[in-house]
């Protein structure tokens, strides 16, 4: 069976951009003051990024929801690899940190969105939800003509702040000096902040939820659910319900191997197929966000918010800088990232050999003939390693912006696999779609 998951907490969620201004400026003096009690006593603001800290932050953000957790989550995405390790453990938990809105807050939201008459298109909506995110939360509910839907709630006037969110967040990461090398603020927050005024747009997620229905259509080993327009608005998104258990289920010893091998392996060339077929990617690649279906033994696509479109030329020099990385060839895998931008053209050779080996890191599950046992392989902590060697100089330009939500999406499926304990042949996948 799956981990059992924190015990969820009901919270109000700051409505006000002078209350959540205010709880973010309270952890920001708190974090502040520490550091400097820190400094005075000899250590460093770095020393501050230890479990009571982050603990502390974590707190902060499952409270706050909207912007400020959601960059936290994309921040632990690339924990595992970048971020410092109590840090991004910590963080890594608000993927299932669950803080609910209260009974009130939730049928204020119904009646802003469905009109006072709610309850009259709902025959059955139960109040306690099924899951909640960093922009709203879920819950079941049946509509008057029959249909068994899950409807989410988008959190109160949580559109109103996300700038500040980002800002207050960003703040404070800089204060406890944590941010990973070669990470961009000044290019990165505004990419940030574009994509979650995206995230906030319903309509927009169900457009791209019911682009993802056509796309995949129900295979037999994926599928997503259908969209229920009559229903859904801005703020609030009406969907077939999915009934089915946390996708980390499948690491039980009750799921035979070939069970997580094939749905390991559906997962994955999804990925591919995303980046370098339907250039259409869902970068967000938490676990939450995919159910497993034990009755008919397929993965269920739960989250369409976070969707990149990304171009041909860009994504086919992507797959010749993996492929470059592959076949070992140096010469290749530099002028790729030349081309790129990754490179400037006038590191030193020590610089550039540590670049490479970051690529050929990243690029390993492809490397290999055959299966590549994804829980075998301390891949993640090697590829930590690397890139804070690699970035730790300020000779490498930082990574485009593109490029860290298609490393996002890459660095949370190679998660994923490694956490269900798939054995896949990426190599094969990654031949049969890349260009």
């Amino acid at each position: 069976m799956a981990d059992p998951k924190p015990k969820p907490r009901k919270a109000r969620v700051p409505a006000t951009r002078i209350e959540r201004a205010g709880k973010v400026g309270a952890l920001l003096a708190q974090v502040a003051g520490n550091v400097a009690w820190s400094v005075a006593r000899g250590g460093s603001p770095g020393d501050l990024a230890n479990s009571a800290n982050a603990e502390r932050l974590a707190n902060a953000l499952a409270d706050l929801r909207g912007a400020a957790m959601k960059l936290g989550q994309m921040l632990s995405m690339q924990g595992e690899d970048l971020l410092p390790a109590p840090l991004g453990e910590i963080l890594a938990t608000l993927r299932n940190r669950a803080t609910y809105m209260p009974r009130g807050q939730v049928h204020g939201v119904l009646r802003r969105e469905l009109g006072r008459d709610w309850r009259e298109r709902l025959s059955e909506f139960e109040d306690e939800p099924l899951a909640a995110a960093s922009i709203g939360q879920v819950h079941a509910a049946v509509a008057s003509d029959g249909r068994d839907l899950a409807l989410k709630l988008q959190y109160p006037r949580i559109e109103r702040s996300i700038d500040g969110d980002v800002d207050g967040l960003v703040l404070i990461l800089r204060t406890l000096r944590v941010l990973p090398p070669g990470l961009d603020l000044d290019e990165l927050v505004p990419e940030l902040k574009r994509e979650l005024h995206r995230e906030a747009d319903y309509r927009r997620e169900a457009d791209n939820a019911e682009r993802y229905f056509k796309l995949i259509g129900e295979s037999e080993d994926l599928f997503a659910p259908r969209v229920h327009r009559d229903l859904s608005t801005r703020r609030l998104l009406a969907l077939d319900r999915v009934r089915g258990l946390p996708v980390e289920d499948l690491r039980s010893p009750a799921h035979p191997p070939e069970r997580r091998d094939r749905l390991g392996g559906a997962i994955l060339r999804l990925t591919f197929r995303e980046l370098f077929e339907f250039r259409y990617v869902q970068t967000d690649a938490n676990f939450a966000n995919y159910l497993y279906d034990p009755a008919r033994e397929r993965i269920a696509l739960l989250d369409f918010g976070s969707v990149r479109r990304v171009t041909q030329p860009f994504m086919r020099s992507y797959a010749r800088l993996v492929r470059s990385s592959i076949e070992g060839s140096r010469e290749k895998l530099l002028e790729c990232g030349r081309e790129m931008g990754l490179l400037k053209g006038d590191e030193e050779r020590e610089v550039l050999e540590r670049f490479a080996g970051l690529c050929e890191a990243a690029a390993e599950p492809l490397s290999r003939e055959g299966p590549y046992a994804f829980a075998d392989s301390d891949l993640p902590l090697r590829a930590r390693d690397l890139g804070l060697r690699a970035y730790e100089s300020s000779s490498l330009p930082s990574f485009p912006p593109a490029l860290l939500f298609i490393h996002r999406k890459l660095a949370g499926t190679y998660l994923l696999l490694q956490h269900i304990g798939a054995r896949v042949d990426a190599r094969a996948i990654f031949e049969s779609v890349a260009p």
